[in-house]
């Protein structure tokens, strides 16, 4: 059963004591604080397709800076002991088979489409629009057509979107670059983070966000382009996602690029920005809680109105839930409640949230990014009820595994409908992204990797008429044919990407969409990837008529037992 924490929610405004996170309510949960943060500046881009392709994404090689790690919650279970979720191989159906790839071609990488690799690593993330497929690769992007997959515009740096802007957004373009679809305004949504590095690669301030709305559908045309100065906070790990109120952006804050102190949750007013107009962003956070992700929309039927937006991490063995409701007429009226604590089977995170992730023929070991909730936390309104699904790495006996999901009744009282751990094997799985088709399926792609194997992209995913809280068997997108390594001019080499992106496809509601990274041949700066689509048979453009799940109290005995 989830536990709501309840009190009277006062709305601090951003202050140096409100920073140190000494605002706390009688039960002892830091309350959540609110503050705005500044647009500098906007315009209107020039058009993408008449902008300069990249030969390489920088003139010297640049990797990415050192990684800011947030502390995982104590009382996680410990790897020894067993998950008790885990599903067995027996519990896959041997007779269902994963849909066949239908799509599948290169994304940047190095030597594809006239270029070199200049940055490291690539955080690997994109997104299907009505006829094109936009994916960024930290700092650069390109624009696919969705149904051949020739490549229309790019690879483009991604400073050169803020070419003419003025300010750090322009000159100092830094990567985490972060690419969703509004579906229902059909318009593209693009950020990455702007700030100089010192030379010793370390982040110094002012830091800024910068964010670009597209004004058609063709993700090559021209974009409303926005800069927000976080001054001395470094705004680290953005993940995007689209809402009808607002385009929310959730942050690990490290003041001074020090050490962690909370996380940010900030909302963008999607109205102002699709007609080019100022906007403030309203921004709420609360102390030491990182990891944050919001829920994203999938699918043709909108969340109920009014309906607030869904801010979730993982906990001591729980998912922490907040709702996030901003008022841009009158910020002062914006709440963020929570966090409803909904109790999860015990997990171990992935190495502890460090480096243990193994690859053949080379000693250097792969960041796992366990210490954090993998995007999407996508969202899906069925009619007779909402679901969010979400993953995250976890340690699994000698290998790891992929812990993911489904949240029904998000607005309400909380149920983990299904929840499972898929390791099938002895190798590695890791940095997953999840989501939902209109129909029920759910399809999960992540890295895979072990000392007997190069690091490879694969998938899986389910049915609705599959036993609950289980996956069908793992296809595989592409294996890798090298490794990773740490040279003397790759300093950080288990910087494997930091996210991956698995979506759904807004003119079907059907076909996923997946983009991860692998290597062709070991080193450092090589890195290719790939961009793949699928659909499962049962689903089709009508409207699907039955709940696609078994029911709550069903999924939720299941997910409560060792699956068999």
């Amino acid at each position: 059963m989830s536990r709501t924490i309840s009190y009277s929610l006062e709305i601090i405004f951003y202050s140096a004591a409100a920073l140190l996170g000494t605002a706390l309510s009688a039960s002892g949960q830091a309350i959540p604080v609110q503050r705005e943060v500044r647009e500098v500046h906007h315009d209107v881009s020039p058009a993408v397709l008449n902008m300069p392709k990249a030969t390489s994404f920088r003139a010297v090689r640049r990797e990415a800076v050192p990684l800011h790690r947030i502390p995982l919650p104590p009382g996680l279970k410990p790897a020894a002991l067993p998950d008790s979720v885990l599903q067995i191989p027996s519990a896959r159906l041997a007779s269902t088979l994963l849909p066949p790839i239908s799509r599948s071609f290169p994304g940047i990488g190095q030597g594809a489409y006239g270029f070199n690799i200049a940055s490291q690593p690539p955080d690997m993330n994109g997104a299907a629009g009505q006829t094109q497929y936009m994916q960024w690769a930290n700092d650069a992007f390109a624009v696919f057509d969705k149904s051949t997959g020739v490549l229309i515009a790019g690879p483009t740096d991604g400073s050169a979107l803020w070419a003419g802007f003025g300010g750090l957004c322009e000159s100092a373009g830094t990567g985490d670059g972060v690419v969703v679809y509004d579906r229902v305004a059909n318009r593209w949504v693009v950020s990455q983070m702007a700030f100089k590095i010192d030379a010793k690669d370390h982040p110094i301030p002012p830091y800024f966000e910068c964010v670009a709305v597209s004004t058609t559908p063709d993700a090559t045309g021209t974009y409303n382009r926005y800069s927000f100065d976080f001054g001395t906070d470094f705004n680290d790990y953005p993940k995007m996602s689209v809402w009808p109120d607002a385009y929310y952006i959730t942050y690990n804050i490290f003041p001074n690029n020090g050490d962690f102190t909370r996380g940010e949750s900030c909302a963008y007013d999607r109205n102002a920005m699709i007609n080019s107009q100022s906007t403030t962003p309203i921004c709420f956070f609360t102390a030491d809680q990182g990891g944050l992700l919001a829920s994203d929309l999938d699918g043709k039927t909108t969340p109920p109105p009014g309906s607030p937006d869904y801010i979730v991490q993982f906990g001591s063995n729980v998912l922490n839930l907040w709702k996030f409701h901003p008022d841009f007429t009158d910020p002062k009226n914006s709440t963020f409640t929570g966090p409803t604590v909904i109790p999860v089977a015990s997990f171990s995170a992935l190495c502890d949230g460090g480096v243990c992730v193994p690859q053949r023929n080379v000693t250097q070991q792969l960041d796992s990014l366990g210490f954090t909730l993998m995007n999407r936390l996508a969202y899906r309104n069925f009619g007779s009820h909402e679901s969010l699904v979400v993953n995250h790495s976890v340690a699994e006996g000698n290998a790891g595994g992929i812990r993911w999901y489904e949240i029904q009744n998000p607005n309400g009282t909380p149920l983990i409908a299904q929840q499972s751990t898929f390791a099938p094997d002895s190798n590695y799985r890791w940095i997953g992204s999840i989501a939902m088709d209109h129909a029920g399926d759910i399809a999960l792609g992540y890295s895979k990797s072990s000392n007997l194997m190069f690091p490879s992209i694969a998938f899986t995913g389910r049915s609705p008429g599959d036993p609950p809280s289980t996956m069908e068997a793992e296809s595989t997108v592409i294996n890798g044919t090298g490794s990773q390594t740490n040279t003397p001019t790759a300093k950080f080499g288990e910087r494997w990407g930091d996210y991956s992106a698995m979506q759904v496809d807004p003119v079907d509601d059907c076909t996923f969409w997946y983009t991860q990274e692998y290597y062709k041949t070991s080193g450092d700066f090589k890195w290719s990837t790939q961009i793949v689509s699928f659909k499962f048979p049962n689903c089709s453009t009508t409207s699907w008529s039955q709940s696609p799940s078994l029911g709550g109290l069903s999924h939720g005995l299941a997910s409560k037992h060792r699956l068999k």
